[in-house]
């Protein structure tokens, strides 16, 4: 019983030192950031301090969130000045984020064109929606029922 105990206190010591041992090469080799400026993951820290870039959005994800996915909108490219499209179709693709569109040219707030075309770079992502544009609505005249049509009180009575 004796030898039995001598044998256990023997393996104690031998596995505490193993684990001091072990304790004392990992110190060495994690050192703090603050300490070691040439620590790779350092740099890697202050890079990810900065703020993300937005990603921007093609044509299909501008107008996804607009009623009737943009139809009747005015869209534009990023760096165009003074010209957008008053979109006037869409083809969408099954994913939703590709497609056809078509619309008309407006060139200072005002149609340059009459019949609507197809729009180029409609995948490229530099789009942005113009907040400020007239959308056609039934409350224009030339959508509205002309006057002389509209049946007066006195007609309905007769």
């Amino acid at each position: 019983m004796a030898a039995t105990l001598t044998n256990r206190a023997a393996v104690d010591r031998t596995l505490n030192i193993l684990r001091l041992s072990s304790n004392f090469l990992r110190s060495f080799t994690t050192t703090p950031s603050s300490l070691c400026p040439q620590n790779p993951t350092s740099a890697s820290s202050s890079e990810s301090k900065k703020p993300k870039r937005k990603k921007k959005k093609n044509l299909f994800e501008v107008a996804q969130f607009l009623p009737n996915w943009g139809i009747g909108y005015q869209m534009a490219k990023t760096h165009w000045v003074g010209v957008s499209y008053q979109i006037t179709k869409i083809n969408l693709y099954k994913d939703g984020k590709h497609g056809k569109a078509w619309g008309v040219v407006h060139k200072g707030g005002l149609p340059a064109a009459d019949a609507p075309k197809k729009i180029s770079g409609v995948h490229k992502r530099c789009w942005r929606y113009i907040p400020n544009s007239n959308k056609l609505t039934a409350s224009d005249p030339s959508t509205s029922i002309p006057i002389e049509n509209v049946p007066t009180v006195e007609e309905q009575t007769v």
